[in-house]
């Protein structure tokens, strides 16, 4: 795959064109397979059996597609930064939420990760039922949240969490809220910041779902500064803004330049 784009050439915006219908196709199919099973096994298997199975049931589906895009839709993930995480026992992992895509790619690379997601995705016709099986964390009530988190954490989990708490519109950071702050008082458990870049926005939150994507489309994942366990909740929240704001403001790199990684 090149880095060029060939600027206005017809061909090329048609294989844009067909490139997003096969990735969210591909990714729509991926959930519809699992779908049955998910919905049969969450109320069959107890917590100890289904919740492994089912997150890593959605790390590998997630790796495999991402491998999908590469090969047909002219993307590229730098995601190798991750797996120095894998073994390193509980962390929260803090990340910035340009796209659709960051949880996706995250998760590809954790098998005992566990996502804080809005409630209207755990109900989601596509995502429930996964989400159920592996235990993901509803973010709408927020005590609830914090027990959750702090349970999951307790049993050794990567805890996934986007402190803008939706997509970035106004980039670099919409600003943070204190739920990362809060999970992190309460459990002693260190925030592990995640610096998610692409060289679009493509499935940012001011990018419609069918516009084309802007192709090659390049994605890195880099790990940030670790925040030790947290005392004020305020101050951290602030800092943890502060540090998002300025380390992504000065990339070192351009994400169109990103090695092949996944």
């Amino acid at each position: 795959m090149t880095d060029q784009r060939p600027v206005g050439n017809p061909l090329w915006i048609v294989y844009e064109y067909v490139a997003m219908v096969v990735g969210l196709a591909s990714l729509a199919l991926l959930c519809l397979l699992w779908l049955p099973f998910a919905m049969l096994l969450y109320p069959l298997l107890p917590r100890r059996l289904g919740q492994p199975l089912g997150r890593r049931m959605i790390s590998h589906g997630f790796r495999f597609y991402l491998h999908l895009l590469e090969r047909l839709c002219a993307c590229r993930f730098d995601l190798g930064e991750l797996d120095a995480l894998r073994d390193q026992g509980p962390l929260i992992l803090a990340a910035n939420h340009p796209s659709l895509l960051d949880a996706v790619m995250v998760v590809s690379r954790l098998p005992n990760a566990v996502c804080v997601m809005k409630a209207a995705l755990m109900d989601n016709i596509l995502f429930g039922a996964a989400a159920r099986l592996a235990r993901y964390i509803r973010n709408n009530a927020p005590l609830e949240m914090i027990l959750g988190a702090r349970e999951e954490l307790q049993g050794g989990a990567h805890l996934v969490i986007f402190p803008e708490g939706t997509r970035t519109t106004n980039f670099p950071l919409e600003p943070c809220t204190p739920s990362t702050g809060l999970i992190a008082s309460r459990t002693g458990i260190p925030v592990q910041t995640l610096l998610i870049e692409f060289s679009t926005p493509y499935l940012g939150k001011a990018w419609p779902l069918f516009r084309r994507p802007v192709l090659p489309l390049a994605c890195r994942v880099r790990l940030g500064r670790r925040f030790a366990p947290v005392a004020d909740v305020v101050a951290f929240t602030g800092e943890l803004e502060t540090y998002f704001r300025q380390t992504l403001e000065i990339a070192p790199e351009n994400p169109s330049t990103v090695r092949h990684a996944v």
